[in-house]
C-alpha cells in the first residue's frame, strides 16, 4: 500500500533539518520588516521640502562707516563709496563657482582692482545658486539687500548689480555701497560687463 497524505508530509517534515523552518520564517519576516522601512524612508525623501538658501542682506547691519581711509579706493560716479556687501553667482544651470577664498579673479573680473579693495574694504561676501538673467537677479539682488529710502536715493546707500564675465563666461554680480553723505543714485541694473567701468573705478592701486 502506497503512503498516506499524513505519512508523506511527515517524510518531507523529517528531511528539513531541524530549526530551519524557524530560521526560514525569521528571514522572510526581516525581509519584509526592511522593505517596510526603505518605502517609508523613500517616501520620506520625496515629500521632504527642499532647503532654500538665506540669500537675504541686513543692510542696516552693514555698519555706518563711509569710505576708508587706504590704498584702494572704489569710486561709484566718481564718489568715493565703501563696498559693504558682493555677492557672487554662477550664470546658467551648470557653472559652478570657486570657494569663497579663491573668488579674487571674480572680484578683478567685475572692475580691475576690485580684489584689492575687497581685502581693504572686507565687505560681507555671499555666494548665491545659479542665475538665469542679468535682469532677474538684479531684481533678486536688490529684493534681498533692500536699501533704506526710495531705494537708497536720498541715503549714503546705493546698489548695482548685474552681469559680469570672467574669461569669456559670464556670472553674476551685486555690489552695496556706502558713500560718506547722502546720494541720489539708488539702485542700477548692470546689463554687460562694460557698464561696470562706466559705474565704478578703482584708485590708488
Amino acid at each position: 500500500m502506497g503512503e498516506t497524505p499524513a505519512e508523506q508530509v511527515e517524510k518531507v517534515r523529517s528531511m528539513i533539518p531541524e530549526g530551519w523552518i524557524t530560521y526560514a520564517i525569521i528571514a522572510v519576516v526581516a525581509i519584509v520588516v526592511l522593505y517596510i522601512l526603505w518605502k517609508m524612508l523613500s517616501r520620506t525623501r520625496l515629500q521632504a521640502p527642499k532647503q532654500v538658501p538665506d540669500l537675504a542682506i541686513d543692510v542696516m547691519a552693514l555698519g555706518t562707516a563711509g569710505p576708508p581711509s587706504g590704498a584702494a579706493v572704489l569710486e561709484h560716479y566718481n564718489v568715493p563709496v565703501r563696498l559693504a556687501a558682493l555677492v557672487i553667482a554662477p550664470a546658467g544651470r551648470v557653472r559652478e563657482l570657486p570657494p569663497l577664498n579663491q573668488l579674487a579673479d571674480y572680484y578683478d573680473a567685475i572692475l580691475p582692482g576690485l580684489s584689492k579693495v575687497v581685502a581693504t574694504h572686507k565687505p560681507l561676501v555671499r555666494r548665491w545658486p545659479q542665475q538665469l538673467s542679468a535682469k532677474g537677479f538684479a531684481h533678486t539682488f536688490f529684493g534681498h539687500a533692500r536699501l533704506p529710502g526710495q531705494g537708497g536715493k536720498g541715503t549714503p546707500w546705493c546698489s548695482a548689480a548685474g552681469l559680469a564675465k570672467i574669461e569669456g563666461q559670464p556670472f553674476m554680480a551685486g555690489l552695496v555701497m556706502r558713500t560718506a553723505t547722502t546720494s541720489s543714485h539708488g539702485q542700477e541694473i548692470i546689463e554687460s560687463e562694460e557698464q561696470w567701468m562706466r559705474v565704478l573705478r578703482v584708485k590708488g592701486t
